[in-house]
């Protein structure tokens, strides 16, 4: 079971055992406002801290004399999606759009089947992020059709569940379910009707490019929609959109030869189809899925982070503070679906 944190820096909070029972221990709170106070280290040393491991003593400022590097030694283990869904931080990923396609995805899986097991909490959560999903898309223009695909099947799943499989497997009043499916609706037509402007550019354009830039640009795509809306953008696309070697490579790229071969679609000139030949293949095989980044889990550590690029790259960080002689090693990119099984039991 993985471990989530607010933060992979910091394993939970911090307590220590009163006549009272455990107290949370605040060290850059209300203690350290006064500026001239100085924290007391031997109430973070005594014999009843049993669970509190005290680090070095640092220096925060010229006010602030002393500080306890205090953590708690002990992992919390979260073991449902609800509480993974808290924990992370999609509302700050989804502003990446490197992140943006997997946080989309993995709310559509959870909309497809997990919107039940979520609690109170995480499905207020879940709705406040969709929220946010929405927005970009209607402020930033981007992929709208992913998110029309995530607002139709949660749609379709709040529809079931409060007309038909009714209303005693659903958290807090029906009402509310009622008023969240009509603000689904009206994200459905804010998205439906979403009209991209035509961007106006004085510098060099798409068309600008030569032809074997245009192609190769086009053969990096790995959506088969994405190909075909290039060209329909313009006429001077359209045959690069239909060159059979490039829908030949998005075969290669999403199925395996096997699956050509009990699949063979062929043309009217005994030639294979490949443009036919994809979307057969996709009505009966899942595709490979890709996306710029992902969450990662740490096989040595059992923690769920997203792993930071920029930082890794920097510092050589492998993204949380590993144990493991080889960091790297032990990192498992999590897809959405992997995710949501990872807390299935």
């Amino acid at each position: 079971m993985p471990f989530l944190g607010k933060d992979w820096r910091s394993p939970g909070w911090s307590w220590t055992k009163t006549e009272h029972g455990w107290k949370r221990i605040f060290l850059y709170g209300h203690e350290l406002e006064n500026n001239n106070r100085e924290i007391d280290l031997k109430v973070l040393c005594t014999d009843n801290n049993e669970h509190l491991f005290v680090g070095d003593v640092c220096e925060l400022n010229s006010h602030t004399k002393m500080c306890a590097c205090v953590f708690y030694t002990q992992r919390h283990v979260y073991s449902t999606l609800g509480e993974a869904l808290n924990r992370l931080d999609f509302s700050t990923a989804i502003q990446d759009l490197r992140r943006f396609n997997y946080v989309a995805k993995l709310f559509q899986l959870i909309a497809r089947s997990q919107l039940t097991s979520l609690s109170g909490a995480a499905q207020k959560n879940y709705f406040n992020i969709l929220e946010q999903i929405v927005r970009k898309v209607l402020d930033d223009y981007y992929n709208p059709r992913l998110v029309k695909d995530l607002l139709q099947d949660l749609s379709l799943t709040l529809h079931n569940l409060t007309i038909h499989v009714g209303r005693c497997v659903l958290v807090g009043n029906v009402n509310i379910w009622l008023c969240r499916l009509e603000t689904i609706h009206k994200w459905k037509q804010q998205v439906n009707n979403l009209q991209i402007p035509k961007q106006t550019c004085s510098g060099m354009t798409f068309n600008d490019l030569p032809l074997h830039m245009q192609n190769k640009v086009l053969s990096e795509l790995s959506d088969a929609y994405d190909i075909i809306n290039v060209g329909q953008a313009m006429p001077a696309l359209h045959c690069l959109s239909e060159d059979w070697i490039l829908w030949k490579k998005l075969c290669h790229f999403h199925f395996s030869d096997k699956q050509f071969c009990r699949n063979l679609v062929l043309s009217n000139s005994d030639k294979v189809d490949w443009k036919l030949m994809y979307f057969t293949l996709k009505k009966h095989y899942p595709m490979k899925e890709q996306y710029g980044d992902t969450l990662h889990f740490c096989k040595n550590c059992n923690i769920l982070f997203w792993k930071d690029r920029p930082l890794a790259l920097c510092f050589k960080d492998c993204g949380h503070p590993c144990t493991a002689d080889d960091p790297e090693s032990c990192l498992v990119p999590i897809s959405p679906q992997h995710f949501i099984d990872l807390f299935k039991f």
